[in-house]
């Protein structure tokens, strides 16, 4: 199957096949930061994209798509009281623990895309060179395994933004963002014909027999 046919059997929201959608684990989660995710264009529309998934998870969120010919400039949505910072492990970055209780609301702007495309985001993305950089602490290794990571510490966007968000407004966020995550993750692995319907994370949808969604076959009981 084309993957514009793949992608007619996938839910607009989560992105996931239909059949295995994610939806009804989303939270909404009410925080004082706020997320400004900038999504490279090609990263938009791949089915194994986190970052607009961490998106849903927080009331407090806007996503700005970068990367179309047509503008080559971009200005973000910054709101005025916040503390603007940038996620991204650069030299001059300072741990995010820095900024767990400032005196004004952290609006977090997270680069997502390959490894390569984030690291242009700083460069790239007008107003951005001049904002500070935080990275987060050190810790467990990524539960992604639907991609090969390029980056020996890198995280899904989705995990980063979740460790960050445990930092500025609770581990509550965190655990609930990755609750979601996993489920996503290991629902895809289980319809590849990897792990036990009992081992996965939320279940699995009444109904639904095991399939490969990049086959286009949706088969159920």
């Amino acid at each position: 199957m084309t993957r514009r046919g793949n992608a007619e059997h996938r839910c607009k929201r989560c992105k996931m096949h239909q059949s295995l959608c994610v939806c009804a684990l989303i939270p909404r989660l009410q925080t004082r930061a706020r997320l400004l995710l900038v999504i490279h264009r090609t990263e938009e529309r791949k089915p194994t994209n986190t970052g607009t998934l961490a998106s849903e998870c927080l009331v407090n969120s806007e996503v700005v798509v970068r990367g179309h010919e047509a503008d080559p400039t971009l200005a973000l949505p910054v709101p005025e009281g916040t503390e603007p910072v940038l996620l991204f492990p650069h030299e001059d970055a300072v741990n995010i623990v820095d900024y767990a209780l400032p005196s004004r609301p952290v609006t977090l702007i997270v680069p997502d895309g390959t490894w390569r495309q984030a690291s242009k985001v700083r460069a790239r993305v007008p107003g951005l060179s001049v904002l500070p950089c935080v990275k987060l602490p050190t810790a467990e290794p990524s539960l992604y395994r639907l991609r090969a990571e390029a980056h020996p510490h890198g995280l899904a966007t989705i995990e980063a933004i979740a460790r960050a968000f445990g930092v500025l407004e609770g581990l509550h966020v965190r655990h609930a963002m990755e609750y979601v995550f996993r489920a996503m993750v290991e629902r895809t692995l289980w319809a590849r014909g990897q792990g036990t319907t009992e081992s996965v994370t939320g279940g699995i949808p009444n109904g639904v027999v095991r399939h490969d969604p990049r086959s286009g076959a949706v088969r159920v009981s």
